[in-house]
């Protein structure tokens, strides 16, 4: 959309700082209305429910996300909704401008990521938002949102990741994504992050930021699997959430719905106009049983019920596949697998494999695997399981749906975004080859 690289040169921080001034972002402003969602997985998730938290107060939300599933225009959200074609046109022009006069200035190039949080930032601006959250793209400590200057952030979850960028360890990437969090302000962490607790406090000491961790100083309990979602209880800074209800399959998306809660809450508190208990209350518990996020363990179709997930880390890959056996049961399903070609197919197929007994394999026209290199990879994981090779995205979306009626299984889609998405694609009748995803 902004014809840039996707990343620019070196560190943008002072480029993008200088973007910001151009477009006369109110700085201070953007730091008090804004929290910053970080993460390996679930950072979605955790931005959608915070923003849905936050329209359910009466507050006017904007929501930064990447990537986007099926259009560009999904990145900017203002109280759930896109923003439309003709705004998106006029603000890339604007954005686009700028960029132009100050790389010719600065002799540097910018990227594209950064370019969409400029246009974020002008876009909530201009709407006045009451109250923002921006999601990471990569890490936190050189990632544009740091610029947000956010009091209040989180870490969703931490894997290995990006490892080239962020480091070679847990410790390392999660101490990344830290940063985006502003001196003497407040992270909440989520549960997989536990095992960093020691070594998170004393990085953030010397910053005198608070951290706070799901599972210790926010408490989760009576959690309950039902057919329409998850139910759980919830403790948090002196308040009590009672039977708390979200419409997203999986009980790890508790994790992500704790956090968002945790964020608002710790927001509102410090807010110039705070919300009463009571609104308080109310705000959460509309907002989570009202996100919908979709892309997550979501059922495309009921016949055959075929479900897909766009989780492409081996944590995430692990967290879908555990939360639709518990969401649907373990009984039945085929599995359509595909691995981008930057990842680690054997790895990921590994997590996937033993838990089929029929396996098809197919390649994303975006990024994907040859679908001969995922069929061997899960040969090795799971020898005594049916492989079928499916050249393109439509062949696979033909045989899972032949094979599905005809032996009354169900299909789980895993692997990665594009996959996913470009099957969901083909299942509607659409053209996956059409989709952009940058």
């Amino acid at each position: 959309m902004f014809d840039l690289p996707k990343y620019g040169d070196g560190i943008c921080l002072a480029r993008l700082t200088a973007l910001l001034d151009t477009l006369a972002i109110d700085r201070e402003r953007l730091r008090r209305r804004s929290v910053v969602v970080t993460g390996s997985n679930g950072k979605g998730s955790t931005a959608a429910f915070c923003a849905s938290i936050g329209r359910a107060a009466g507050l006017r939300t904007g929501l930064f996300t990447s990537p986007h599933l099926y259009r560009f225009n999904e990145r900017f959200r203002i109280d759930s909704v896109s923003i439309d074609d003709a705004r998106l046109t006029e603000l890339i022009a604007h954005i686009a401008e700028n960029i132009d006069n100050l790389s010719r200035q600065r002799n540097e190039r910018f990227g594209a990521f950064e370019a969409q949080f400029a246009l974020a930032c002008l876009y909530f601006k201009q709407e006045a938002c009451d109250f923002m959250v921006f999601e990471a793209g990569i890490g936190g400590r050189y990632d544009p949102v740091r610029l947000v200057g956010a009091a209040t952030t989180c870490v969703a979850s931490v894997d290995l990741e990006h490892v080239s960028l962020l480091g070679n360890s847990l410790a390392l990437i999660a101490s990344d994504k830290s940063d985006a969090c502003a001196a003497s302000g407040t992270i909440i962490y989520g549960e997989n992050c536990r095992p960093l607790r020691d070594h998170l406090l004393a990085y953030n000491r010397s910053r005198d930021v608070k951290s706070v961790f799901v599972r210790d100083e926010i408490d989760i309990h009576s959690e309950q699997t039902t057919s329409s979602g998850e139910r759980f209880d919830l403790t948090v800074d002196g308040y009590h959430f009672r039977d708390l209800t979200i419409g997203l399959s999986g009980s790890f998306q508790i994790n992500n719905a704790a956090i968002a809660a945790s964020l608002f809450s710790c927001w509102a508190q410090a807010a110039s106009t705070p919300l009463n208990d009571a609104a308080l209350t109310r705000a959460v518990r509309d907002g989570l049983s009202q996100t919908k996020w979709p892309g997550r363990l979501e059922a495309i179709r009921r016949d055959p019920l075929t479900v897909i997930d766009v989780g492409h880390t081996p944590d995430g890959i692990a967290r879908a596949l555990a939360g639709l056996h518990q969401a649907h049961g373990k009984e039945d399903w085929l599995l359509v697998a595909g691995v981008s070609h930057d990842k680690s197919a054997d790895e990921i197929v590994a997590l996937l494999a033993p838990a089929f007994d029929m396996i098809i394999c197919t390649a994303a026209y975006h990024k994907g695997a040859p679908p001969e290199h995922i069929a061997a990879a899960a040969r090795r994981a799971n020898p005594v399981a049916a492989i079928h090779v499916a050249v393109t995205i439509e062949d696979a979306v033909t045989l899972s749906t032949e094979l599905a009626i005809a032996q009354g299984r169900r299909i789980f889609v895993a692997g990665g975004l594009f996959l996913a998405i470009e099957y969901a694609t083909g299942v509607s009748g659409k053209r996956a080859q059409d989709l952009a995803f940058f």
